[in-house]
């Protein structure tokens, strides 16, 4: 068999697609395939609410809805009905603890290469979502042949130290770095368009409004910076569950005046041009791509213990238990320097976040286990 001429089509199990962080990696390496060789089926449940439907087609991909994981019968009848039918080689699941249910019927159905990906960790104060990750993490290691995440650390969350440590590929969350790079024209016309002069300290953050983000200590924060900076603003970017939670607190404090909210939206780099700063207080993280992003655009960054190491690109990065309160980020948040915003695109680009050099290896990567199973 020629494999040179064979297309590989890999089945992306995405879950619901929503706009969040996973998608934004997995569609950044769909954008820079080389479709002629690999090509990605994405497997969405039913009730996702953005899904770039138009883009993928345009690249030859399919979207093929299921019915949700919480309906876990029509969920595996679904499954094994498609993957029955399409026989795939690979499939690569991306929802983290969950990818047990997936990788479970992809087995049953005979589907050599099954790669778990894990993307995230856990927290405290998320009980109800711990019960259920503690849980499958018992058997995160028995329907994979594969392992993946964007990091060790989150490798050995889910899989353990000795699969991580040994069988691990390690995958980066690897974006357009030029992308991001600061630009002062866009700067200017942006802040403009958003009502801010060139005297205004814009603090921002860019993700959905659940607990693990933390953009509730973002405001409270921020209330207390104002009282000291009167010509501060916050702009907060993302969509969520917590939406009418934060508009009440902002409304509470009386600084919905100093508050923008922006959806979420595909010209995300536009957005860290326009801040000063950038805070990420997360109560837990698998990487934290839009701290790595923020520092592309040479915006000082702020992030909680809680954000792995891996996150940190360059010197213009802190980060600060979360348990020291705010009067410890305050001091941080006032003494760092913002007036001399330099990109930081080598430093990603050593670091293994170009998206231009990373998507080869992962185009290698699947045709390396295409070709050994095929032997």
């Amino acid at each position: 068999m020629n494999n040179e001429k064979k297309v590989i089509r890999v089945a992306m199990i995405m879950g619901k697609m929503i706009g969040g962080g996973i998608e934004a990696v997995v569609m950044n390496y769909y954008r820079h395939l080389d479709h002629s060789k690999i090509q990605f089926d994405f497997i969405i449940d039913n009730d996702s609410t953005i899904v770039p439907r138009k883009e993928i087609q345009q690249f030859g991909g399919r979207i093929i809805e299921i019915s949700p994981y919480q309906s876990i019968l029509n969920y595996s009848k679904d499954l094994e009905k498609l993957f029955r039918k399409e026989k795939y080689t690979i499939v690569h699941s991306h929802i983290n603890s969950l990818s047990v249910f997936p990788l479970r019927i992809a087995k049953k159905c005979g589907i050599p290469i099954r790669i778990a990906h894990n993307h995230s960790t856990a927290a405290p104060g998320e009980i109800k979502k711990n019960i259920l990750k503690y849980t499958l993490r018992l058997f995160s290691t028995v329907y994979p042949t594969h392992y993946a995440a964007p990091t060790l650390y989150a490798g050995q969350w889910l899989f353990g130290k000795k699969i991580a440590n040994n069988q691990l590929e390690i995958i980066n969350n690897a974006i357009d770095l030029q992308h991001f790079a600061y630009d002062v024209e866009t700067r200017n016309k942006f802040r403009e368009q958003f009502g801010y002069s060139g005297n205004e300290f814009v603090v921002g953050n860019i993700g959905r409004f659940v607990w693990q983000k933390n953009q509730l200590f973002i405001i409270e924060l921020f209330n207390e910076l104002l009282k000291q900076r009167k010509e501060a603003r916050l702009l907060l970017v993302g969509e969520g569950p917590l939406k009418e939670v934060l508009e009440k607190k902002i409304s509470e404090l009386g600084i919905a005046d100093e508050v923008t909210f922006v959806s979420n939206t595909k010209n995300v780099n536009v957005y860290y041009q326009i801040m000063d700063i950038f805070l990420f207080p997360s109560n837990y993280e698998g990487l934290g791509m839009v701290a790595v992003e923020a520092q592309v655009a040479g915006l000082p960054v702020i992030a909680s213990e809680k954000v792995p190491v891996d996150a940190k690109i360059s010197n213009n990065y802190w980060q600060i238990n979360l348990s020291a309160g705010k009067k410890a980020w305050l001091e941080c948040l006032k003494s760092v320097k913002v007036d001399n915003r330099e990109s930081y695109i080598n430093d990603a680009e050593k670091k293994g976040y170009n998206i231009n050099n990373a998507t080869p290896k992962l185009m290698n990567y699947y045709r390396h286990l295409f070709e050994e199973n095929d032997r």
